[in-house]
């Protein structure tokens, strides 16, 4: 009586045509005093944080939910009897699906499920999930069960809904009547037709006669409600209904209340303070989702609090629900508690939960760190581990907002809570550090990467070379090179020598090519690829670089590598001169002459070429065996007279 009392007096207060203002700001005078400010922290070392706000356009993404084909997915998952329910809830998280009433129903009311399965289905969620199987979830099934002809099945089904409160509905009775009929089960079918005549659980309450009544009663509850401030007259009309209120009933009447969060919490208040309800899980996570609004949020952790003392758990669609609201409002701080709240509880929410949150708070108009490691230390404390699939979704969100200098705070915050990054992880930062430019970022990642016991790690470096190579950043990519090879030594670096060189020839720069070879091979002992010497050779040719190519041959002979001949005799045949085979002819070999073959090679691509009076002039600098050999001279009499040399000849 008291607490009529006081809702009397203050919502008198407030005029009455306003039936929306606030029945807000006294609530705490007359609620339970189980109500609290806010979730409780996880048992870690406490943080101190500021509220905030994010604004990033990306905020809008909406979290995860399942898809419509999971119902074919989730009824896969029971196809198989036998399962434990560990084995089910993996096959759940790997799926990542979200078990809610409407994937009940969506699969309760496909005929291509098999009715053992619907069986098995039920039964596991009515064990573990109760609370989401609705006055339609036990029609749908009762009319399988019916429907296949299990006759026993059918009258236990029915005797549980009467306890419940339920009703059979029409669809679920016409069903099962044609079969028990198509049966010859003549006493059953009046035995049915009996029941639902009388409103199968109770003809005296007008909503268990089927889900039209009991729609009917919803609607008419809550435009008392709706229409009037509360008050003793409110209170008097909805008691006069004679309603039996059913954790369905409270639900969906505080499901119509939404866009009246102060009123559904009103309600939900006296529905049990009269009374007339206990609350359960099901009528706690539904207030729960009416009171995630912004303006709402100090009653909704009062709540949800209150739910938690009580022994319910959130429910993992609520979860989502309100997640989706909060992200959308820009409510990260409320998130985060959301997060940390629903881990504590028997839902916890999923490893793509964790990221998903890390991910919002990254692109935030502001990084906040504090929420970031927050995230972090919840997720460890429930005995997960970060792994490179976090990071790099991470980094993916930082990149999308041009964010990328957050890198080594993101990576240090990471590895504060247990992560330890591999070479993987740590060279793609280094990569998208330097190809973006962050010279300053990508030195310090380095730097600490040198300091610790992960120094040998050659792929960071070629990913950081490779990065500015990209970027067509090639002081900074030879800066890099250097700082490599003095501090991881020579052995593999040719790799990043060949990137190098490949990036300099294809940007039309080969004798800066040339340049950094030659003082790396001469100043640092370094041992380029064969195929790095070959195509900076084309490349320096192609330019008519001649005596620069003559030195990378010079280079090749020094580590034992034979010249590339085809790439000298292509450019002699076409723009050298005969000096410039002569000179060619002297240096290719440690030997006073090249092979006959050599020769022969560069005689036959000038006559090729149509330049037999270079060829000749070529021939008459040669030595004399080699003017006077057979096969010399065959060529050239051979083309002479006309007749065109076929046979390749093979150094």
């Amino acid at each position: 009586m008291r607490n009529q009392l006081l809702r009397l007096l203050l919502l008198r207060s407030h005029p009455s045509s306003q039936p929306r203002i606030s029945q807000v700001h006294h609530l705490c005078s007359f609620t339970s005093p189980l109500l609290h400010p806010r979730a409780p922290s996880v048992t870690l070392e406490p943080f101190a944080l500021p509220r905030h706000f994010a604004s990033s356009p990306e905020l809008a993404v909406e979290p995860p939910k399942p898809p419509s084909d999971q119902a074919i997915f989730f009824r896969d998952i029971f196809a198989e009897p036998g399962k434990s329910n560990d084995e089910i809830k993996l096959d759940l998280d790997r799926k990542n699906i979200v078990v809610t009433h409407d994937l009940i129903l969506s699969v309760l009311k496909n005929s291509d499920t098999a009715p053992d399965v619907a069986k098995r289905i039920f039964d596991w969620v009515l064990e573990s999930q109760g609370e989401k199987l609705s006055s339609k979830s036990y029609n749908l099934m009762l009319g399988i069960l019916g429907g296949n002809g299990f006759v026993k099945e059918t009258w236990d089904m029915i005797a549980i809904m009467k306890k419940k409160g339920y009703g059979v509905l029409k669809g679920a009775f016409t069903r099962i009547s044609e079969k028990f009929e198509k049966d010859g089960l003549t006493d059953d079918v009046e035995k049915l037709k009996d029941l639902y005549a009388r409103g199968s659980a109770s003809c005296e309450k007008n909503y268990a006669s089927g889900e039209n009544g009991f729609e009917e009663v919803c609607s008419k509850v809550s435009k008392i409600i709706r229409r009037e401030v509360w008050g003793e007259d409110v209170e008097k009309q909805l008691q006069e209904l004679d309603v039996e209120f059913s954790s369905d009933l409270v639900a969906r009447v505080l499901e119509n209340l939404e866009m009246e969060p102060n009123k559904a919490l009103i309600f939900f208040r006296w529905v049990q303070e009269s009374g007339s309800f206990k609350h359960d899980q099901r009528s706690f996570n539904a207030i729960a989702r009416v009171l995630s609004k912004e303006e709402h949020t100090q009653k909704f952790w009062r709540v949800v609090n209150e739910m938690r003392s009580e022994g319910h758990d959130m429910e993992r669609e609520t979860y989502i629900n309100i997640l989706e609201r909060f992200v959308k409002r820009k409510m990260l701080q409320d998130a985060v508690d959301l997060y940390e709240f629903s881990m504590l509880g028997g839902n916890k929410p999923s490893v793509l939960d964790c990221t998903f949150l890390l991910k919002k708070i990254v692109v935030g108009k502001e990084l906040d760190m504090d929420l970031f490691f927050k995230v972090m230390q919840v997720f460890k404390a429930n005995g997960n581990v970060l792994t490179n699939a976090n990071l790099d979704a991470i980094i993916k969100s930082l990149t999308s907002v041009g964010r990328m200098t957050e890198c080594n705070r993101i990576l240090a915050a990471m590895e504060e809570a247990g992560y330890v990054p591999t070479g993987s992880s740590r060279s793609n930062i280094a990569f998208k550090l330097s190809r973006g430019g962050k010279t300053k970022e990508a030195t310090e990642l380095m730097e600490k990467m040198v300091a610790s016991e992960h120094s040998s790690d050659y792929s960071t470096w070629m990913s950081l070379i490779k990065g500015y190579c990209v970027a067509r950043d090639l002081d900074e990519a030879c800066n890099s090179f250097k700082e490599m090879v003095d501090k991881e030594g020579a052995s593999s670096a040719g790799p990043a020598l060949d990137l190098l060189v490949g990036t300099y020839c294809r940007k039309n720069r080969p004798l800066d090519a040339y340049n950094f070879l030659v003082e790396m091979v001469t100043g640092r002992g370094l041992s380029p690829w064969h195929t790095t010497y070959k195509a900076l050779t084309s490349k320096l040719l192609a330019k008519k670089h001649f005596k620069q190519a003559l030195g990378v041959m010079d280079m090749m002979k020094d580590q034992g590598y034979p010249p590339d001949l085809d790439s000298f005799v292509g450019y002699l045949s076409r723009t050298g001169c005969v000096e410039d085979a002569v000179i060619f002819s002297q240096t290719m070999t440690s030997k006073r002459f090249p092979a006959t073959s050599v020769f022969l090679r560069l005689f036959e691509a000038y006559l090729k070429a149509g330049r037999r009076t270079e060829a000749q002039d070529f021939l008459s600098r040669c030595p004399r065996y080699i003017r006077n050999h057979a096969d010399v001279l065959n060529l050239f009499c051979s083309t002479q007279s006309g007749v065109t040399r076929t046979a390749a000849v093979a150094v």
